[in-house]
């Protein structure tokens, strides 16, 4: 135990950021609570669906240091995997209408260093490319995922795996991966990755699959596979983590236990996690904290000082705040989302693992109202009667990027007053 304490504590004085430092947005938590976007940089407009070229999504992240913001709603049909920059905003939450979907293929954040992703659904589907992931993070630092909705990944849906420093993921669902391989996504880093508040659901394995540094707290897991919900580490490497006060409802697909896979390589702090039957009622229990309900990991006593959600709940008490608040939940949820959520509450009766995005009764996608952009004047990205309100000028383009006494630009006091904080 002093040896597994003396590593954690020394990764942690070197790798962690200073709690002290400037929140991406208020509610940010973990690991990757300090990402920056694009605070220092300029403002760019998404202005159509287009797949690319000017105003498209795609131009919108393809260059370092910018707060994007939209002024359309619908889905964005992507041939190309799209590779993000550097140091970007991506704030979904500005969106008219019901919101933006990306679909088509995958979204590669490696070395998209400092990125804050807010309110945005990433929907891979059957066309994108074989073997890819719909959300990939394979090296960069400094990383925070917040209200997104991620699906129909063709490997994994969303996976962090390699040389990745400080990323958060919070109040996220990350569902129905396609078959055959139908996975939620690895979690693997020696540098810390923290899991809060989301919705792993309709993936046949891999709920997530950890390895590393991890902090896995408060999240729902539905309707897994024969591959597992939580796979410990399956690995001689060393993993060190907290898997407290999540809840495992198994489904239609579930054949198997919660945990599989660990070994005495991999030492977890275990507590109140809980475990419901596919009954049609939630009805759950502790698991008991023995490696016989946590697959021969190697239990610890004490939890490791990890950045941890400032209002941990208790497992039931989760539940019910994930299934109001997970994925990208404003201006709207669309209908897949609806689905999903209405799966979890028959607490069993339903799920399903899918290979075909359109052979699925979740598949509809730009459902709900489109809406129009609010008017902006000098097109800076904050509606005149924002800017108007709150003393800025509503023809000078230059008071966004201004760094306000919060500490934020401007534009991110506004487009963070548009969500509740999260945490």
């Amino acid at each position: 135990m002093s040896v597994l304490k003396f590593l954690a504590t020394a990764f942690l004085a070197t790798l962690v950021p200073s709690v002290s430092a400037l929140l991406a947005f208020p509610g940010a938590e973990g690991f990757g609570r300090n990402a920056a976007g694009g605070r220092t940089g300029s403002v760019y407009h998404v202005t159509n669906l287009n797949d690319s070229g000017a105003g498209s999504f795609r131009d919108a992240v393809s260059k370092a240091n910018r707060i994007v913001v939209f002024d359309v709603s619908g889905t964005i049909k992507i041939t190309n995997r799209v590779a993000v920059s550097k140091n970007i905003y991506i704030a979904g939450q500005t969106a008219p209408g019901n919101g933006v979907t990306v679909y088509g293929n995958g979204v590669s954040f490696s070395n998209a260093n400092d990125a804050i992703v807010r309110y945005i659904r990433f929907r891979m589907g059957k066309s994108g490319d074989s073997g890819k992931d719909g959300i990939t993070i394979a090296e960069g630092s400094t990383m925070i995922f917040d209200h997104v909705s991620v699906s129909w990944g063709r490997d994994e849906t969303f996976s962090i795996n390699g040389a990745v420093h400080n990323v958060t993921v919070q109040n996220t669902i990350i569902g129905q991966g396609l078959e055959t391989h139908s996975c939620g996504g690895l979690m693997q880093s020696d540098y810390g990755i923290s899991l809060f508040r989301n919705l792993y659901i309709d993936n046949k394995t891999r709920n997530p699959k950890v390895k590393g540094m991890n902090d896995f707290q408060n999240n729902v897991i539905y309707n897994w596979g024969g591959g597992g919900a939580y796979i410990a580490g399956d690995s001689a490497g060393q993993s060190y983590a907290n898997i407290v006060n999540n809840y495992f409802i198994s489904g239609p697909s579930t054949s198997v236990s919660a945990f599989t896979r660990g070994n005495a390589n991999f030492h977890g702090y275990v507590s109140e996690n809980y475990y419901s039957n596919k009954d049609g009622t939630l009805n759950g229990s502790p698991l008991c904290v023995q490696t016989s309900c946590y697959s021969d990991m190697d239990i610890q006593k004490t939890r490791f000082d990890y950045p941890g959600p400032e209002r941990l709940m208790a497992a039931p008490d989760a539940v019910t705040y994930v299934l109001k608040n997970v994925g990208a939940n404003f201006p709207a949820r669309d209908d897949v989302d609806k689905g999903l959520v209405a799966e979890v509450q028959s607490w069993g009766k339903k799920g399903e693992l899918i290979s075909d995005e359109n052979a699925s009764s979740l598949s509809e996608l730009g459902s709900g109202a489109k809406g129009a952009a609010l008017t902006d004047t000098d097109g800076d990205g904050i509606p005149d009667a924002w800017e108007d309100a709150h003393g800025l000028n509503s023809h000078d383009a230059s008071d966004a990027m201004e760094i306000s006494s919060s500490g934020y630009a401007n534009i991110e006091v506004y487009v963070n007053s548009l969500v509740p904080s999260t945490n």
